[in-house]
């Protein structure tokens, strides 16, 4: 399954490749609702994901829309802020308690200037993201929001399983409300 930037924590503890560079990661406990980048500020930093769920979502005039998800052995980070030293789209939060290690943007350009290894597998990594994003806005266009709660049902039923029902209405561009009608009529 495709996931936000930068790399799979749970394939690096494998790859002798990334093994070389785990000195680099810093482990960090995180409370439920902890905010890790703020929408406006610039990114530094990527986190991998060793237990827990993050989100990311934005403000859009008052209204708090998630955007994504993020679990055990994914990376996120604010790419484009991540890349360019912009300003990020959005804010990453915790939604439970999470173990995560992170890694600044120096190091892991370090790791991109000494690895061709490394470099191919990110290059890679983000034409998967470039898909399931073309994806997404497909199905935000063209979608009915049941039949994106259906395919979130056949695609992602974890994270039904797992995330607070508002988050998820957030997600699929609904109110808790008109969630639970959609659930009810199953």
């Amino acid at each position: 399954m495709p996931q936000t930037c930068i790399m799979d924590i749970g394939s690096t503890a494998n790859s002798p490749e990334w093994g070389k560079y785990l000195p680099l990661f810093k482990r960090l406990e995180l409370p439920a609702r902890k905010i890790l980048l703020r929408e406006g500020q610039v990114s530094k930093t990527a986190y991998f994901i060793e237990k827990g769920c993050l989100r990311i979502w934005f403000n859009n005039n008052g209204k708090d829309i998630t955007f994504q998800f993020f679990f055990e052995g994914e990376g996120v980070s604010s790419v484009e802020s991540f890349r360019t030293n912009q300003p990020s789209l959005f804010n990453l939060e915790s939604i439970e308690p999470c173990i995560v290690h992170h890694i600044s943007r120096e190091d892991f350009q370090s790791i991109l200037d000494q690895s061709p290894v490394i470099k191919k597998e990110i290059e890679d990594h983000m034409v998967q993201r470039l898909i399931f994003y073309q994806k997404l806005f497909l199905s935000r266009i063209k979608n009915s929001p049941q039949e994106r709660y259906k395919e979130l049902l056949e695609q992602r039923p974890d994270i039904l399983q797992r995330i607070p029902q508002h988050y998820i209405a957030s997600y699929l561009g609904i109110t808790p409300v008109s969630l639970s009608r959609i659930r009810n009529r199953r």
